[in-house]
This record gives structure tokens, sequence and C-alpha cells, in this order.
């Protein structure tokens, strides 16, 4: 098998027969399907390989990287593994944060540049992992794989992008790994730790495509950050406010739920942690009476902070809506002026771009008339 330049495309399965709710759309024997528990026992090196994530505090990672180890392996094989077709099927080109240089996330909002950079860190610390700076790697492979980037990022692109979290154990199901991404899906994966099954969440019409969620469907930013594909039918984006948060974790709250939506709406959430945030550089004594009213749910106490401090939290969110409208012209022009042969993922970030500018856009008036 040899790596070349050109983009692969995936044929994302249909449906030849109609497919009542309920019933599997996909069915995939557990004889095909690649886990990390089953790699970690197919693999005696891994335990030793491992010990430098471990030692950094990453076993977390340990179920993706075991899955980028095994694709490293098939690999290797060429065309004497049992995954060669599927592996030959898939694209060689991904857009995704590991993919992008540093330039890159210089152009991107906050928190997609956060996202891509994330997924760029996880390829680089797999990859020392195996080619160890310090010494000889224990990672049965031959040093013309792991001498090569190309290869590796490869293979890691492979495992963020086809395989599947389910409840801790990475499982890669070929065939369901073709499913298209929606925030609306028709299928749902299960896996009963021996087989898989897309099962159909509505009733499946012949002629259409099977599509899962990949992640969080309110919010296209991490999806474009490990995947490398924009979704515009996503509702709305993470509100930005990356300068928050140490009071986002605080609160409790995910990027998720800070959300600006399309139609101009702005998450509850957003106005708790921002006036947090406003009260905290103020008056710490009345920041942690509103923190506690926020924890406890104590809605009268809360509501009467907001309604006291709102011109406050309101002239915040305005600063920071208007500062993320102009900065994000300023790095969708410097996207545009990129060498497309080196940058070759420019036209997705200013397209990225542009979807988080118009809800801002969206956001603005509506904020402005509160």
């Amino acid at each position: 098998m040899q790596l070349t330049t050109y983009d692969g495309i995936d044929y994302f399965p249909i449906t030849q027969t109609d497919i009542p709710q309920g019933s599997p759309a996909i069915y995939v024997p557990n004889e095909m399907i690649i886990t990390s528990t089953k790699t970690y026992n197919e693999f005696p090196s891994l335990a030793t390989v491992e010990s430098q994530l471990t030692a950094a505090g990453l076993d977390d990672k340990l179920p993706l990287f075991r899955i980028f180890y095994k694709i490293i392996a098939e690999y290797e094989k060429g065309s004497d593994s049992y995954y060669y077709n599927w592996l030959n099927s898939l694209p060689r080109t991904y857009n995704n944060g590991a993919s992008m240089t540093y330039d890159c996330f210089d152009c991107l909002p906050p928190y997609a540049a956060y996202c891509a950079m994330a997924d760029r860190t996880n390829l680089l610390n797999f990859q020392k992992a195996v080619r160890p700076l310090g010494g000889p790697s224990a990672a049965p492979f031959s040093e013309t794989i792991l001498n090569d980037g190309d290869i590796l990022k490869w293979a890691y692109n492979i495992a963020i992008t086809r395989s599947i979290d389910m409840n801790g154990e990475r499982i890669i199901a070929p065939m369901v790994d073709m499913l298209n991404h929606s925030s609306e899906p028709n299928c749902q994966i299960t896996y009963d730790g021996q087989d898989c099954y897309a099962i159909a969440l509505v009733d499946i019409p012949a002629g259409s495509p099977l599509s899962i969620t990949y992640g969080d469907a309110n919010d296209s930013t991490p999806l474009f950050a490990n995947y490398g594909f924009l979704t515009e039918d996503s509702p709305g984006t993470f509100c930005k406010v990356m300068h928050m948060v140490k009071e986002i974790e605080e609160m409790g709250y995910s990027f998720s739920d800070l959300l600006f939506y399309k139609d101009g709406n702005i998450s509850p959430a957003v106005f708790d942690v921002v006036l947090y945030h406003v009260l905290k550089k103020n008056n710490e004594g009345e920041a942690q009476t509103y923190y506690q009213a926020v924890m406890n749910g104590d809605e009268a106490t809360k509501q009467q902070y907001q309604n006291q401090y709102w011109s406050y939290t309101k002239e915040e969110l305005q600063n920071h809506v208007d500062k993320l409208l102009e900065d994000i012209d300023k790095w969708s022009s410097t996207a545009s002026q990129m060498d497309l042969n080196t940058h070759p993922r420019a036209p997705l970030i200013i397209q990225h771009n542009e979807f988080v500018k118009n809800i801002f856009l969206a956001v603005k008036p509506n904020l402005d008339n509160m």
C-alpha cells in the first residue's frame, strides 16, 4: 500500500430497501471490528510504548492511541492485511486540526484554534510515543514507517475520524465508519462488546443515505477541528468567550452550553458566565453570592442579580461581539492571501470563519435591542 496525494472520497452507504425504525441498517461482525482492547491484547509491545503517554498524564488518550497503533500495523502488512481493501479506500487528504499548519491556527477564532491545536497535539504525542527522541522505539514497526511523518499522520487521521468512542472503548467498524454526519441522524450505532449495528432511528426509505451524529450536533467547531469539515446544519456555535474559560469551568458548564444561534438567540448559560466574569473583576463578594445562587438553583436571587447588573453584562457581551467581528475579518483576510500549495486548508478556514461571522452578525442586533 502506498500513500498518494489524491483526495479520497467516501461513498456513504445507501439503503436498497425500506428499513423500519428500530431495525438494523448495517451489521458488522466481531471479527471485522478493530477495537482498542483487541489491539492491546494483540501487541505485547503496547504496554511499553504507552508508558510515555501514561507518564505525561494522557491515560484518557490510550484507547485512541491503540487504534492509531493498529492502523500502522495493518498499513505495514500491505496487501497481506485483512483490512487492505478498506484501508486503500480511505482518504489520503484530511483537513482537520492535525493536518493544519501553525499559520492556519493564527487565522482561526480562539476556540477553533484551541480545538484544532488539541488535535495536532494529540498527533504529536502519538508520534513521540512510537518514535521517542531519547532512544530506540519499542514499537515493532520498520524504521522507514516510524520516520515517515506522512504515514503516521495518515494513521492518526484514520483513527480520529473513523473510530467511535463506546463508553471508553474505541472501535472502528468498517462500513459503519462511512456513514455521513447529520444533526438529525437516521441511525444510531450500538456495540455489545462483540458485534456492531447501525440501528434505524426512524423509518428509512430505500435510496436514502444513512447518517449518524459524529459529535455535538449543536456546535460545528469541534467537528471542524476533529474531522475537517463544516456542518452547515449546525444551529449555532460556541460564543467564543475563551477569556472566560476559568468562569466556565467553575460554573460547571461546557463550551456546548454557551451558544450563539443562527436566529440571533443566546443560550441562558452565556449570561450566567458573563455576569460572573464581570462581578469577579469588580466585587468578589457579589461574585460569590451570585455563583452560589446559580449553583443552588436560586432563581430569585439569580434573576435579581441579572436585572441589577444587566447593563454591565450587556456591555461586556457587546464589546466581545464587536471585537470578534473585527478580528474575524482580519483572520480571513490573512487566510485569503495564503499560498494554497502550502496551506490548502485556507478556503475551509475562510468558510468556517464566515459561518461564525454570520452567527455573530445575527446575535448583534438581538443583543443591541435587549
